[in-house]
């Protein structure tokens, strides 16, 4: 966290990586604009029309898809958070799915960022495989409905974004 006193000395606190696939997980991160337009940022999406759109002028890496079942995709996404994460040295990584997060989420800890992960708003009653896979590794696990407890006992339920 930025203060006053890291300003004057010329220190840049860490950035926020967001990451997310485009769709409804870029909608739902964009939701929380008042957050992120605070910190220095930097973004992990795909090279797609929406996320050209709501992105322009932001720093972006473009991650491979698609994510779900494409082995060759999931190899390209690790080795590309790798260097992203090298190169950013995120305090924190703040996602809500999908695929594209499971790498970021399982090596930031060796990058000393903490994470964040928001559940989408319309898996209620079931678990996302994203959220599974990232659920074990992250600081904040954010539910959207307290339905999604019952898969995720640990989670804060904050809100619906969307």
């Amino acid at each position: 966290m930025s203060t006053a006193n890291d300003t004057e000395r010329g220190e840049r606190s860490a950035p926020v990586l967001m990451v997310c696939s485009t769709g409804g997980h870029l909608a739902q991160l964009w939701r929380l604009r008042p957050w992120w337009e605070q910190h220095d940022r930097a973004w992990v999406t795909f090279d797609k029309p929406d996320a050209r759109a709501l992105l322009a002028g932001e720093r972006i890496y473009w991650a491979h898809h698609p994510t779900t079942r494409n082995l060759a995709n999931l190899v390209r996404n690790t080795l590309l958070a790798r260097r992203v994460l090298r190169r950013e040295r995120p305090g924190v990584v703040v996602s809500s799915g999908a695929g594209v997060a499971v790498p970021y989420f399982w090596m930031a800890r060796r990058f000393g960022a903490a994470t964040a992960y928001y559940e989408v708003h319309d898996r209620i009653d079931t678990p996302t495989v994203t959220g599974k896979l990232c659920y074990p590794v992250t600081d904040l696990f954010a539910l959207q409905w307290e339905e999604q407890r019952r898969s995720y006992p640990k989670g804060v339920v904050v809100g619906p974004l969307l």
